[in-house]
């Protein structure tokens, strides 16, 4: 078992479950899961943590894949629209999603210290922002909610 976030998982079960995900979502709605899209979304998911395009062309050119830029951003811009990766906006990075497939809005819990990072399912409704927004006449259609802070890990390191 390695880390996912900030707890224990079969780690292999989660990189499978994930790219089947996306295998069955592509090929009911007619879209391509091209070899590269496949790697980046395998990349992600074995790493759970948030990783730059750069992060990924290095691994992607070597693997024979191609080291352009376009290479990385056009199979990340595709596993983002469809709900199989998320931008992590405070850190210019991006991170599988832990919920393929999940009607959710990801709050996503930053560790400074390793960097790991945590996406904690939330329905768009327990988000206190939707009740500030409609008290104020705005309906949200979409939100990131990104939190900063010490994994368990990094506050026991701190505590030596």
């Amino acid at each position: 078992m390695q880390t996912i976030g900030f707890a224990k998982h079969d780690h292999s079960h989660c990189r499978s479950e994930g790219i089947a995900a996306a295998d069955a979502y592509c090929a009911a709605h007619g879209l391509q899961f091209t070899p590269v899209r496949r790697r980046v979304l395998e990349i992600l998911l074995t790493e759970h943590r948030a990783m730059g395009a750069y992060d990924l062309l290095e691994t992607l050119g070597e693997e024979g894949f191609g080291s352009q830029p376009p290479v990385a951003y056009r199979a990340l811009e595709f596993l983002v629209k469809h709900g199989f990766a998320h931008k992590i906006e405070r850190l210019n990075a991006f991170v599988g999603c832990a919920h393929p497939g999940a009607d959710h809005s990801p709050v996503f819990l930053i560790c400074r210290g390793c960097k790991a990072v945590a996406e904690v399912q939330a329905r768009p409704g327990e988000i206190v922002l939707n009740d500030l927004a409609s008290a104020a006449g705005f309906r949200v259609e979409r939100a990131v909610v990104e939190a900063e802070g010490l994994c368990p890990k990094c506050q026991a390191g701190a505590e030596e």
